[in-house]
């Protein structure tokens, strides 16, 4: 770098080898701005773009086809004061992430445990088989869990009447809906996140048991002192991650409780009620109020996440 400018110094600006370097610069910062141009346009097109639309449509009453009306805040209002279907499906989306996500948290762990055991035979079979879970349709896999959670011949059902209890009405209950939902979104990533915890496992270096095992440290002392404190990294990005998937849930609760999310709207999640206002009752500005809420709820989690991973450091 110094020699070039030296050399820029010693050669006048208007001199032929000063124009030629000049532009042979020019024109390598320009193809590297090409190179790497595809990416910020597919971003700007389907990621910036939609955001900053749909922000400014939360202020218009829009059905989509007719002209756009300028309400500013009414949406808004609306939702948090006059909306008792909005709060339904917030304390719904809650209630479904924490059933599922802290359950499937815990046993991703233990199957990463064991995946990584020395006894367990065949490993690579067993890392593939908790991951098909994951890749498997989520119109299948609530056909299969709408089979299992039946009222009348559901295997569920079947199972508890060995104990003397009355079939349940998974569907149509509050918790029994929760519960059929919270499972489905166990059994889809609690695989995916046991291989997450299983890759930060095997990057532990061997020789922090050994030195342990030296010392007298149990196998309790080298979990919590060894194996934890090296995979929390992964441990807090999983639970982000899960956050962030928790908060927008679906497919789940509308292939297995219907649109609307059911008679007592025990299934409706906040993105299910997002869908019904925007596709089912036109409300497009209504529908982009709650996405900008919802958004906000997700980076509010965030920055908590955050905010807990360094006084969790801080205290170290």
């Amino acid at each position: 770098m110094s020699s070039n400018v030296n050399l820029n110094k010693q050669q006048p600006a208007n001199s032929p080898s000063y124009k030629k370097t000049w532009k042979q610069s020019t024109k390598d910062h320009i193809s590297g701005y090409l190179y790497i141009s595809p990416f910020f346009i597919i971003f700007g097109v389907f990621g910036v773009f939609p955001i900053i639309f749909t922000a400014w449509i939360s202020f218009h009453k829009w059905n989509i086809l007719g002209t756009k009306e300028f309400v500013g805040l009414r949406n808004y209002q609306l939702l948090f004061t006059d909306d008792p279907l909005f709060w339904k499906a917030l304390g719904n989306t809650f209630s479904i992430w924490f059933i599922s996500t802290l359950p499937q948290l815990f046993l991703a762990l233990i199957l990463a445990f064991i995946l990584n055991s020395a006894f367990v035979k065949g490993k690579q079979f067993f890392r593939l088989a908790v991951f098909l879970p994951n890749i498997t349709s989520v119109v299948a896999v609530a056909i299969i869990f709408g089979a299992i959670f039946g009222q009348q011949y559901g295997i569920l059902n079947y199972l508890l009447s060995f104990f003397g209890i009355e079939p349940i009405n998974w569907q149509g209950t509050y918790w029994g809906t929760h519960l059929a939902i919270s499972s489905m979104v166990m059994w889809r990533w609690t695989g995916y996140n046991a291989i997450i915890y299983l890759a930060a496992l095997q990057s532990i270096p061997k020789d922090l048991y050994e030195a342990a095992r030296i010392d007298g440290a149990s196998k309790a002392q080298q979990l919590f002192h060894i194996t934890i404190p090296m995979i929390r990294p992964m441990i807090i990005f999983t639970v982000i991650l899960s956050t962030i998937g928790g908060m927008q849930i679906f497919a789940e609760p509308l292939m297995f409780s219907g649109p609307g999310g059911g008679a007592m709207d025990q299934g409706l999640t906040m993105t299910l009620y997002l869908y019904e206002e925007a596709f089912t009752r036109n409300s497009f500005g209504y529908a982009s109020a709650i996405a900008w809420v919802l958004f906000l709820i997700i980076v509010l989690f965030s920055l908590v996440n955050l905010f807990v991973t360094r006084r969790i450091k801080s205290a170290e």
